[in-house]
């Protein structure tokens, strides 16, 4: 049973490795601001949380629980820190707004300026 916890936790860390790598490239690699958002933000958190998953799987019961904790702490704040970076590039102009192919904030912000 200890032969298959270890490939379960190994095979879980690397492919939350490879999921964080490709990320990384990602936001080094990608044209434009909503597209850096998205790799900064999706595969780093499932590479976050397929990691935490590997490391509890070693773990005992009282201290996996922690992790989980953390998981659904970074399941919860990735997206809207994602979420507020858009919007502030949005409203310094940073974003190009000719690159959006629907733009539900101009109304908002029409609104807000009146």
């Amino acid at each position: 049973m200890s032969g298959l916890r270890d490939v379960v936790c190994a095979v879980l860390l690397l492919v939350g490795a490879l999921s964080c790598l490709l990320g990384a490239l990602g936001l080094v690699r990608l044209p434009d601001l909503p597209a850096r958002l998205q790799a900064a933000t999706k595969p780093q958190t499932l590479g976050l949380v397929l990691i935490l998953v590997g490391t509890a799987v070693r773990l005992e019961f009282e201290n996996a629980a922690t992790l989980v904790l953390v998981i659904a702490f970074q399941v919860v704040t990735a997206p809207v820190i994602s979420q507020i970076v858009a919007r502030s590039a949005y409203r310094t102009g940073t974003l190009d707004r000719e690159d959006l192919v629907v733009d539900e904030l101009a109304g908002r912000m029409d609104r807000d300026t009146d």
